[in-house]
Parts: structure tokens; C-alpha cells; sequence
């Protein structure tokens, strides 16, 4: 029974809590910080905790994601070196890179980190000679819009039924040079 939950953990992912209690953090300083496959609980059970209701990524993918080198992969922290965001980024060819998930915690929300993310893995592709960066996004993710609008992302393409609930994406893109 234990190799079959071993197979399940790899493929499906674990269910988020249904009564975790949003309570915003108290105030603190934040930083960002490479992200490595030490990180892989961390970053699974934070991934959970952003995406309650979206899609939700397995240990399998994010084992990918902190493996593979075309990949950048940052969180942040608070000083206590706690995981309180993660971003990945994916070389897809030498000019282009695409932003594959973001998220923030819930009680850490509204306090600009997802912004400064942003702007951490905008200057590694810059300096790794990437000219541009693309990133989907729900349709109905008003927040997150506004955060890429503001950032300097444009709407390029509406994606129909992107997501596996049928819902619209927003293919965005920005120039990082």
C-alpha cells in the first residue's frame, strides 16, 4: 500500500485544506532567493495553498521544474527563511521565456511580492540574453491582470478553454530588454 501512495504523490496532487483560515501575516522584510530541489515540500505545499481552487501542480512536475536547466526557479522568503512565494520561469528558446506558475501565500498577499518576483526573474533573463517573457493567465484572475498590466505585460491572444474547468486565459507578454 505505501508504493501505491508513493506512485499517487508523484502524478495527482494533494488536496489543499478546506478550512485553513486566511489571517494576514504580521508586517516584514522580504527577499528572493534561488529555489532548488531542497525546496520541493516547501514549494508543494505553498503551491497548494495559492492555488486553492486553480490547478495545482504534482510533485512529479515540480520535480521538473527544480531539475531542469532551462529553468529558473526563485522564492521568497521572509527573514526567517520561510517560503512565502515561488515563481518559475522557462527558457522555452534563446529569446524567449515563459512564465509557468507564480504564487504568493494567502496571508502574505497585497504586499508587492509577486511584483518583486517579477522583477528578480525579469533581470536573470535579461541577463541570460532573453528578450521577451509570455505568461498565461485567467481571464477572470482580475489581480493578477492588474500586477501584469502594471508591470509593462500586454495582452497578446484570449486562449479558449485553457484551463482545465473550461475557463479563458490571457496570453501576455512583455519586452525585458
Amino acid at each position: 500500500m505505501a508504493i501505491v501512495q508513493r506512485i499517487r504523490e508523484l502524478f495527482v496532487p494533494a488536496e489543499p485544506d478546506p478550512d485553513e483560515e486566511i489571517v494576514p501575516a504580521p508586517s516584514t522584510e522580504y527577499s528572493v532567493r534561488t529555489m532548488t530541489e531542497s525546496h520541493l515540500r516547501e514549494v508543494m505545499l505553498l503551491n497548494l495553498r495559492c492555488f486553492r481552487r486553480g490547478e495545482n501542480y504534482t510533485k512529479y512536475t515540480f520535480k521538473y521544474l527544480l531539475s531542469e536547466p532551462n529553468i529558473l526557479s526563485y522564492r521568497a522568503v521572509t527573514p526567517d527563511d520561510r517560503m512565502v512565494g515561488f515563481i518559475f520561469v522557462l527558457g522555452t528558446n534563446e529569446t524567449i521565456a515563459h512564465i509557468t506558475t507564480i504564487g504568493v501565500a494567502p496571508e502574505h498577499r497585497k504586499r508587492g511580492i509577486a511584483r518583486m518576483m517579477l522583477e528578480y526573474a525579469e533581470q536573470g533573463l535579461s541577463r541570460k540574453g532573453f528578450d521577451s517573457i509570455i505568461l498565461e493567465v485567467r481571464v477572470s484572475n482580475k489581480a493578477a491582470i492588474e500586477l501584469y498590466s502594471s508591470a509593462g505585460y500586454v495582452v497578446m491572444q484570449r486562449l479558449s478553454r485553457y484551463y482545465n474547468n473550461g475557463e479563458d486565459a490571457f496570453l501576455m507578454s512583455k519586452v525585458v530588454r
